[in-house]
């Protein structure tokens, strides 16, 4: 079963920031993603693992969803991508069955619920693929990105300290926050709430 097959999309929400839209990320998505990626400000990508502002990374990125290793779901609005969520796993990692949860949002619709929707979609696909757990990271100074997740459920499990260095050779700490998703999606089911971990 693929992601697209238990979870339709497109899919819109209506945000305090307008209709916004969210459908699959595919290759062809590429040159609009890396404009997108290149107007965000750097801070915003210390805790991604590549520089997805980078063009030969934007292109390994689009290489993987054609082999879907990853899914990533576009956030558009008016038809230009104002966020991108991410869920990230290796399937032949001792960790299958967690996924990582990787966001960005573009400056022109934070504090609008953009931000919130697009996790809560990217949540709840994380939920029909099947994953047990899910983990995120951000920079320990994103406190908006940081809210939105623990109202998701997540919880602080690590800081790691002085993990990633900016362009100008500063270090930051970056907080690891994780969510035990088979336990949730037992609760939901346990108090009759199917429609919680479904389409």
């Amino acid at each position: 079963m693929t992601q697209t097959e238990v979870r339709n999309y497109p899919r819109k929400v209506m945000t305090e920031g307008g209709e916004i839209e969210f459908r699959h990320m595919t290759p062809a998505d590429e040159a609009a993603v890396l404009a997108f990626a290149r107007k965000l400000p750097v801070h915003d990508l210390l805790f991604l693992p590549r520089n997805i502002s980078e063009p030969k990374v934007m292109s390994a990125w689009a290489k993987e969803l054609d082999r879907g290793t990853i899914v990533s779901l576009l956030a558009l609005k008016d038809g230009q991508v104002v966020g991108c969520g991410t869920i990230v796993r290796d399937a032949l990692s001792w960790s299958p069955h967690v996924g990582e949860i990787r966001m960005v949002i573009s400056q022109d619709v934070r504090g609008l619920g953009v931000g919130r929707a697009l996790s809560n979609e990217t949540f709840a696909l994380a939920l029909v693929i099947g994953l047990e757990k899910l983990v995120v990271q951000m920079t320990v100074d994103q406190t908006g990105a940081i809210a939105i997740f623990e109202g998701l459920g997540f919880k602080g499990e690590a800081l790691l300290r002085d993990h990633v260095r900016d362009m100008d050779g500063t270090t930051h700490d970056i907080v690891v926050l994780g969510h035990n998703v088979a336990q949730f999606r037992a609760q939901m089911e346990a108090y009759g709430l199917p429609e919680a971990v479904s389409t």
